[in-house]
């Protein structure tokens, strides 16, 4: 537990304190509403008969069904009601939006089957899903964890965005905007508790300082033991421990110009994350290598349950996941005419400290895997918009800088010589041989990133807008890699384990057996390029009520280099020529239909895309001639298509009833990967040569391919199907003499078949899942009080299930929450 919890336990009674005196002052400025600004609006948006939602998607304050592009938008009365507290949750209401996390660093983020590779975390690459809060630039995915912060509405942009929200945009982005300062006393404070001793306080105060100067300071807190029982240490792991600060300084002299300064604070420190036996599948290792004959290694060791829905777990390294995030920034808006000009400047810092079981069992095979990371970056974009009657454009710069510091480290214990070694090597009988050897890791990126980019839409006739947009970008990467592997050799000496044939006691058989393990490597890699994105958006009104539009894009995911090492040739150098990995190049087309009917009481949305991406970054696994050490790095599939179909439709015939359903078709595959990682099915034993013939699948002691050609099959982490759908009614009612309306609401979602794997096996698909959530209250003008059920049939699926090292056989899960319960209460003023 944090050293932030006795705070948290008082936020919301502060909060709510607060209000009364707050709630005074406010009936004393009621005639200072006309200065109300867009924290004003969001109430107004809020709503329930507001049926015009406007979004910034292009830069710019449109209503979303005049935006060519597909969109979705969830409000600040939606992330509330149906605790959609980060972007994981937002996966139940976002058919094609998909999340997976095992741990903060390790976190995914893909939009239509695409946007990162599955099941492999490196510092020199970047995702495909951009990352926006305030318009500020979040490079690192791990902020994609945390919880929002006093949030007025989030946007989520399918498809690639490259020429308005940059190069690592060829999936998609994910835009939040939380509330601004207002010129008006405001209040919000919201307090949730729950089963699990959930716990989540929410507290918001906003106000003016002077005539030109207001501000804003926001709080979240959530807290819940975990889900999971590790009957080693008696914890419940997988908790939340969650604190946000945001603070805003808005200073507006004129109607004309503003200037925001912003700063915030984010910090997890939960008892995270750990994964659990999931099932056993058999591979093409020797018998004697794969789980159950390991397992019989160790007399009166069992794991404490094979069914993962027991939520049980004996894992015996230290559990933490400490993700600490922050930074400042300035927003800068100024109003000349037909023009604007924006300037955002920000500086942030990410701080993850980790500790990490990855051994997957309660064995001492591996005591420490972690990988402290601290990264900062610095971000400057300026846009200028033009606003016309026939024509609007905006123009910019963006420049990146980042710097990425890792100091990881491997520490190996006494069952590692039995699980790692040969059974048949009389060394494997010995846990001296591979106890206490550790690997020291120090890994470190410098990242450069600039970029000129226009926008442009011309209604060329009333109904007709033709809207080319371009961009031009400059990356440069410097990584460096220093991995120093010491182990005891057979003398009881202290000695480097390297690969260098002439290196000293590279013959000793303790350090050999050491080497087949892991090994010392350094190398220094950069890569640099230009790329230009581009784009050309149609649009036309076919009516007030029905507007087409056509889209092509050419976009682009930079490159990158591999910083967790990659395999060793015979002579033991570094195999530099897979440290870089190519640039990602996107070609997209897209046709959609926005309607508006029923008196605008209801919106049907269509979208059809397909994507194909040459050079595809995903996971490989080395064949490199005379590598000793299979390693899993990043490389290029030659080509991956994504193409569907998305459906959204909301209604709302009166202010007592709303509902909504969306719905998408992907069909998301490799087009052509012929060098892909063998599924563990075909994968553990003696890789093949020459003319020999890879043995039958799921065969103890068969050979196995080098790699695999996994063309025409699915990407990882994507359903064919996915649906989301749900309702609120209300009724006039009076309790406590409060006049106010009941409610109750009810969300769902569907997601069919994935593979979780990065190549598809029949041990890691994920059958369909669906989930049912309740909710039902009383709310007015300021009170809201609601009871919620989440996962209500308590579904049993599994969020991710992933291949363990060494080809065992052991598949592990992560776990998704199960049924969860709670109440809700919170005021404004």
């Amino acid at each position: 537990m944090s050293k932030f919890v006795p705070a948290r336990a008082s936020l919301a009674a502060l909060a709510f304190a607060l209000a009364i005196p707050f709630q005074a002052q406010a009936a004393e400025t009621e005639n200072e509403a006309a200065q109300a600004d867009s924290a004003i609006q969001a109430d107004a948006a809020d709503d329930q008969g507001d049926n015009v939602i406007i979004v910034t998607a292009r830069r710019r304050d449109e209503d979303i069904q005049d935006v060519p592009i597909a969109l979705s938008v969830i409000d600040a009365a939606q992330v509330d009601s149906q605790g959609l507290f980060n972007i994981n949750r937002l996966t139940q209401i976002q058919p094609t939006l998909q999340f997976y996390s095992t741990n903060p660093r390790n976190t995914f983020v893909n939009i239509r089957g695409i946007g990162a590779p599955f099941g492999l975390t490196n510092d020199g690459f970047e995702q495909g899903v951009g990352i926006y809060i305030d318009q500020v630039y979040y490079n690192r995915i791990a902020s994609a964890t945390l919880d929002f912060v006093d949030v007025e509405q989030v946007e989520v942009l399918r498809g690639p965005q490259g020429t308005l929200y940059g190069k690592n945009t060829t999936a998609g982005a994910i835009n939040i905007r939380t509330r601004a300062p207002s010129f008006t006393f405001e209040g919000r404070a919201e307090l949730s508790v729950g089963n699990y001793d959930f716990k989540q306080a929410k507290a918001t105060i906003s106000g003016p300082i002077s005539n030109t100067i207001a501000a804003r300071i926001s709080l979240s807190s959530t807290d819940r033991r975990g889900t999971i029982l590790n009957v080693k240490t008696g914890q419940n792991v997988n908790s939340l421990d969650n604190l946000g600060i945001r603070g805003a300084l808005l200073w507006q002299p004129s109607d004309s110009f503003k200037v925001t300064l912003s700063g915030d604070y984010n910090i997890q420190d939960p008892i995270c994350c750990v994964q659990i036996y999931a099932r056993v599948g058999t591979t093409q290792r020797a018998a004697n290598r794969q789980y159950a004959a390991l397992i019989a290694r160790f007399p009166g060791y069992a794991v404490p349950s094979t069914d993962p829905f027991d939520r049980v777990t004996d894992l015996d390294a230290n559990i933490r996941a400490r993700n600490e995030h922050g930074g400042v920034s300035a927003l800068v808006e100024w109003e000349l005419g037909k023009f604007a000009l924006t300037s955002v400047s920000a500086y942030r810092y990410w701080d993850w400290t980790p500790a990490n079981d990855r051994d997957f069992t309660g064995l001492p095979i591996f005591l420490k895997v972690n990988n402290p990371t601290q990264q900062k970056q610095y971000t400057q974009e300026f846009r200028l918009n033009y606003e016309a009657e026939r024509l609007n454009f905006v123009v910019g710069a963006f420049a990146f800088y980042q710097e990425i510091r890792t100091q990881g480290i491997q520490e190996q214990g006494p069952a590692a010589s039995a699980w790692l070694l040969n059974p048949t090597s009389a060394l494997s009988n010995n846990p001296a041989v591979l106890n206490g050897v550790v690997a020291n890791n120090d890994i470190r990126l410098d990242n450069v990133s600039l970029a000129a980019f226009g926008k442009l839409n011309w209604k060329v006739t009333d109904a007709f807008t033709v809207s080319p947009g371009i961009r031009i970008n400059y990356d440069k990467k410097d990584g460096q890699y220093d991995s120093v592997v010491t182990g005891n050799a057979s003398n009881g000496t202290r000695q480097i384990v390297s690969n260098v044939p002439t290196s000293p006691f590279f013959n000793d058989p303790w350090i050999a057996a050491q080497r087949g393990v892991q090994a010392s490597q350094f190398f220094e890699v950069d890569f640099s390029d230009w790329n230009l994105s581009y784009d050309l958006n149609l649009g036309y009104e076919i009516s007030d009520a029905v507007n087409a539009y056509a889209t092509y894009a050419r976009s682009f995911k930079t490159g990158g280099v591999n910083l967790n090492g990659v395999p060793s040739r015979a002579d033991g150098s570094a195999a530099l020529e897979v440290a870089v990995i190519k640039p990602e190049k996107v070609d997209h087309f897209e046709i959609g239909l926005k309607t508006k009917f029923w008196d605008n009481k209801a919106t049907l949305n269509l979208a059809a895309f397909w994507t194909d991406i040459q050079d595809f970054q995903a996971s490989v696994i080395s064949n490199i001639s005379g590598s000793n050490v299979l390693r899993g790095y990043l490389a290029n599939a030659d080509k991956v298509r994504s193409r569907g179909v998305e459906a959204d439709f909301r209604v709302q015939p009166s202010d007592r009833f709303t509902a909504y359903v969306s719905g998408a078709f992907t069909d998301a595959k490799f087009v052509r990967f012929v060098d892909a990682p063998c599924p563990p099915e075909l994968a553990g034993g003696t890789t093949v040569s020459g003319t020999q013939v890879p043995g039958p699948a799921a065969t103890p002691g068969a050979l196995s391919p080098a790699n695999c050609d996994v063309s025409g099959q699915w990407l990882p982490g994507v359903s064919k199907w996915a649906f989301s759908w749900g309702a609120e009614y209300n009724v006039p009612a009076t309790v406590f003499g409060l006049e106010g309306n009941a409610y109750a609401g009810y969300d769902a979602n569907f997601r069919s078949k994935f593979s979780s794997n990065a190549s598809r096996s029949i041990y890691t698909d994920i059958d369909a899942y669906s989930l049912q959530n309740f909710r039902a209250g009383f709310r007015t003008d300021r009170y809201d009080f609601f009871v919620w059920i989440r996962n209500a049939f308590d579904e049993e699926y599994f969020e991710s299930l992933a291949v363990t090292p060494g080809n065992t056989g052991l598949i592990s899960a992560q776990m998704p929450d199960p049924r969860t319960a709670g109440l809700t209460v919170s005021a404004r003023f």
